[in-house]
C-alpha cells in the first residue's frame, strides 16, 4: 500500500511539473514561438518529466543498495549482536519507538570522520549508519543527539521529500536545455544564408553546456531545500533525545570538522550526513547550514 502511495505521489507531482512548465510557457507566449518554429515541446515536456522524475523515483529505491555498496556499510544483525552494537540498536530502538517509527535497518562503516546518515525509501524501510570515528569520538549523550536528528529525517520523510525536489529540478533542467538548445540552433540556421550553421552535433554541444549550467543553477534550489531540512531535523532530533544532547552533537561536529580528515567516498551522499563543510560562495551549494547557526537555532527554541 505504501508503495502504491509512493508511485501516486510521483504521478502527482508529474502531472504538477507538466502543468507549471506549460503555464510558463503559456504566459510568456513561449509555446506560440515554439509552435512557430517547428519545436515539438509538448513532446519535449512529457519526455523531461518522466524522465527527471523516473531518475529520481529510482535513486530513491537503490538508495539503501548503492549507500551500502560506496560506504561499506556493515549492517549489524540484532540476532548476533552484543557489545557496543546491542548497545546501538537498543538506542535506536528507543528512539525510534519515541518517533512512532518502525525499527530501521542499523550499520556502521569504517572512516575516521565523525558523522552518520540516515537513507531509504519509505518510513519502514531505512537505513541507519554511523562512522566509527564517530562511535569512537562522540559519548552516550553526543549519540544520541545524532541518532535523533538521523531518525528525524525519516520520521519527517526528508528522503522522499528531497527526491521530489530534485526529480522537479531534473525536470525543469532538461525540458529547458532541450528548447533553449533547440532554439538557439534554430535561430543560427536562419540567420545563416546557407542553413548549416548549426546541425546535430552543435545542438549536442549546446544542450550539454546548458544542462551544466541549468543544473548548477537548480542545485542552489536543491541545497536551499536541504539546509531547511536539517534545520527540523534538528529540533526532531531535540525532541527525542533532549535539547542538551542534541547541541552536543553539534558542538562535537564543530570541533571534528575543525581538525578531523574529510571521507572523500561520502561526497556523493553529503546531503544524507549528520553536517557537511562549505564556505563562502560554496555556501550556496551546502546541503547543511554552518553548525553555529544550527547551535543557534537550537539555543533559541523553547522545548
Amino acid at each position: 500500500m505504501a508503495l502504491f502511495r509512493r508511485f501516486g505521489l510521483f504521478a502527482l507531482t508529474n502531472i504538477a511539473v507538466i502543468f507549471t512548465i506549460g503555464l510558463i510557457l503559456r504566459l510568456t507566449g513561449l509555446d506560440v514561438y515554439l509552435a512557430k518554429s517547428g519545436v515539438p515541446y509538448a513532446t519535449t515536456l512529457l519526455f523531461a518529466a518522466i524522465w527527471g522524475m523516473g531518475g529520481a523515483f529510482i535513486s530513491l529505491l537503490l538508495s539503501k543498495f548503492m549507500v551500502k555498496a560506496s560506504m561499506g556499510v556493515q549492517v549489524i544483525d540484532p540476532r548476533n549482536a552484543s557489545g557496543w552494537q546491542r548497545d546501538l540498536l537498543t538506542r535506536v530502538q528507543r528512539l525510534a519507538s519515541a518517533a512512532g517509527l518502525p525499527m530501521p535497518e542499523v550499520g556502521y562503516y569504517e572512516s575516521p570522520e565523525i558523522n552518520a546518515f540516515a537513507t531509504g525509501p519509505s518510513r519502514s524501510s531505512a537505513l541507519v549508519a554511523v562512522s566509527t570515528g564517530l562511535l569512537n569520538g562522540m559519548d552516550s549523550e553526543e549519540l544520541d543527539g545524532v541518532l535523533g536528528h538521523e531518525l528525524s529525517h525519516v520520521a519527517n520523510g526528508d528522503m522522499v521529500t528531497m527526491t521530489l525536489v530534485q526529480g522537479v529540478i531534473n525536470s525543469f533542467v532538461i525540458f529547458f536545455s532541450w528548447i533553449v538548445s533547440k532554439v538557439i540552433v534554430s535561430q543560427l540556421n536562419r540567420n545563416d544564408d546557407r542553413g548549416s550553421s548549426g546541425g546535430f552535433f552543435m545542438e549536442f554541444m549546446i544542450r550539454q553546456l546548458l544542462m551544466v549550467v541549468f543544473g548548477l543553477l537548480g542545485s542552489i534550489v536543491v541545497a536551499y531545500v536541504s539546509r531547511a531540512r536539517e534545520y527540523r531535523a534538528d529540533a526532531g532530533g531535540a525532541k527525542l533525545a533532549g535539547r542538551s544532547s542534541m547541541i552536543a552533537a553539534l558542538e562535537r561536529l564543530k570541533v571534528a570538522f575543525s581538525r578531523d580528515p574529510i571521507d572523500q567516498r561520502g561526497e556523493t551522499i553529503a546531503a544524507l550526513k549528520i553536517s557537511n563543510r562549505a564556505g563562502g560562495l560554496a555556501s550556496l551549494f551546502a546541503t547543511h547550514p554552518p553548525l553555529e547557526e544550527r547551535i543557534a537555532a537550537l539555543r533559541a527554541k523553547a522545548y
